[in-house]
């Protein structure tokens, strides 16, 4: 664990804690307790707070100024949208009568187009653009995004989706059918744009954001299995608080968090170092 920060090495005892709660509410068989949103609003605090930590640190990379300060605040943005999306689920789900209860998704949503923003810019910062040069380096940012489509696609026409009466009937039946689409396409675009950073830039990287790119890439990956599962669940009747979905949302959400403040301990040499002149022969 020396390579890891501060930050990091609170992620990981934080995920050991969130795992052993977890495994008590499974071995004791709590499937709609006090203690199963409890479990859902602590993994919560994990991208709640990791955005904000995020987001107070950005200026120190040089703020909107440099294209890793950019890349910062908006994954920080998207980590902390969802985190605040989700306690605001669990209160609306912990009190029966309650109205707005669609209102957390509005947050849900727009965390995956930041995510996919974050991504974006995290990708100028890399060799990205010296791999595309190749023709190599071009048809795997052609082909990847294929395979990932097409496995959303797939994701999409296995999600059971209520009949049009009710959907016509009940405005909230309208609105999760839209989101129940929206974020498995959502996860699929920002895992595309991830996959192929990740695998155009590795040989450029000297090994610097290597580890922190992965833990992005599979925390975007497990974001789209955690979102797919979930739309499956609640629109077939089996979701769980506190249950595998819930747990594979604390998996992924631990890897993003960990991934985008890992990048603390690169500051420094996120720094643009301009060269010096060269004197000319002669």
């Amino acid at each position: 664990m020396s390579r890891l920060n501060a930050y990091q090495k609170s992620c990981i005892v934080f995920l050991l804690a969130l795992l052993i709660f977890w495994g008590y509410l499974y071995s004791v068989g709590l499937d709609d307790s006090r203690l199963n949103y409890l479990f859902a609003f602590l993994y919560a605090l994990m991208p709640f707070l990791g955005g904000i930590a995020a987001i107070r640190g950005y200026q120190e990379w040089g703020g909107l100024s440099t294209i890793l300060g950019k890349a910062i605040l908006f994954l920080g943005l998207g980590l902390f949208m969802w985190g605040f999306g989700k306690i605001a689920w669990v209160y609306y789900a912990a009190i029966p009568g309650i109205q707005n209860a669609s209102l957390p998704d509005w947050f849900f949503a727009p965390s995956v187009f930041l995510y996919t923003i974050g991504t974006i810019y995290l990708s100028l910062t890399t060799g990205i653009r010296l791999s595309l040069k190749f023709t190599s380096g071009r048809v795997f940012a052609v082909v990847t995004p294929i395979i990932v489509f097409v496995l959303a696609y797939y994701v999409l026409i296995s999600v059971p989706q209520p009949s049009v009466e009710t959907v016509i009937a009940n405005k909230d039946a309208l609105l999760q059918s839209i989101f129940n689409v929206a974020y498995p396409i959502g996860d699929a675009v920002s895992l595309a744009v991830a996959a192929v950073v990740a695998g155009l830039s590795f040989r450029y990287l000297g090994g610097l954001y290597k580890t922190e790119i992965v833990f992005i890439l599979s925390g975007l990956a497990g974001m789209f299995a955690a979102d797919s599962y979930f739309a499956y669940t609640s629109l077939s009747g089996t979701a769980q608080i506190g249950g595998a979905g819930d747990l594979i949302y604390t998996f992924a959400l631990f890897l993003l968090t960990c991934g985008l403040l890992g990048f603390n301990k690169f500051r420094k040499s996120a720094t643009p170092v301009t060269p010096a002149p060269v004197a000319k022969a002669g």
